[in-house]
């Protein structure tokens, strides 16, 4: 197998850029979820109702054309804004459009969790003078987060694996570096098949530091 010879760096180079921009989505993804979770459990109607629609948007159109739209039009919008032409990297469109995708589902996750931490909570932290910011922060996020560690990380295991739509818009993430080597190497199965693996171990790896948060959030729960 030759694809190891020369080839290998830049499979582990692509395999980089998918773990930078997961990280990156995953961090903007989690505070938009968060966000809109909580709109979705405090504010009022019309404010709700934005944005359930915007999550009945995502989940109706495909990942890929999203991806194109905030490739596309981010380009078309900074360039009327500003005058000039203005490239948007694949990357920042990249991590933009995963997280914009990611915090749509996210966002039912929280709402779902947010809501079953009961009431009373809310109401003794206020009774002690906490504010409704505070309160929400100090009180009802952190149990509201173990209560949604198994679905949020599932979507987090989808969204490593999401990375690879993104070849689509030109980042030489692990699939497109995979697609490059493959026609370099003319070795296809093993070229693909490496890049599995890498994906295989990476989504592992995801797996245990979540079983290891999942363990450390239920830490004095039966």
């Amino acid at each position: 197998m030759t694809i190891f010879s020369g080839y290998g760096v830049q499979l582990l180079n692509g395999a980089v850029i998918s773990i930078a921009v997961t990280v990156a989505a995953l961090f903007v993804g989690t505070i938009l979820g968060v966000f809109l979770g909580s709109v979705k459990t405090y504010a009022s109607r019309p404010f709700r109702y934005l944005v359930e629609a915007y999550t009945a948007i995502v989940r109706g159109v495909p990942d890929l054309i999203v991806i194109y739209l905030i490739y596309f039009g981010s380009t078309v919008a900074l360039t009327k804004l500003t005058g000039d032409y203005v490239d948007v990297n694949g990357f920042t469109a990249g991590v933009c459009a995963l997280a914009f995708i990611f915090g749509a589902y996210a966002s039912d996750i929280f709402r779902g969790a947010i809501r079953q931490v009961p009431r009373g909570q809310t109401e003794a932290a206020m009774a002690l003078g906490l504010s409704r910011r505070v309160c929400f922060r100090k009180v009802v996020m952190p149990q509201a987060w173990r209560l949604a560690l198994p679905g949020y990380g599932n979507l987090s295991i989808i969204l490593l694996k999401q990375t690879s739509l993104i070849s689509v818009i030109g980042l030489e993430e692990l699939l497109r570096a995979s697609s490059v080597v493959s026609g370099a190497t003319r070795e296809p199965f093993y070229v693909y098949s490496a890049a599995a693996a890498i994906y295989l171990v990476l989504t592992g790896v995801a797996s245990l530091g979540l079983r290891f948060a999942r363990k450390r959030a239920d830490r004095g729960f039966a």
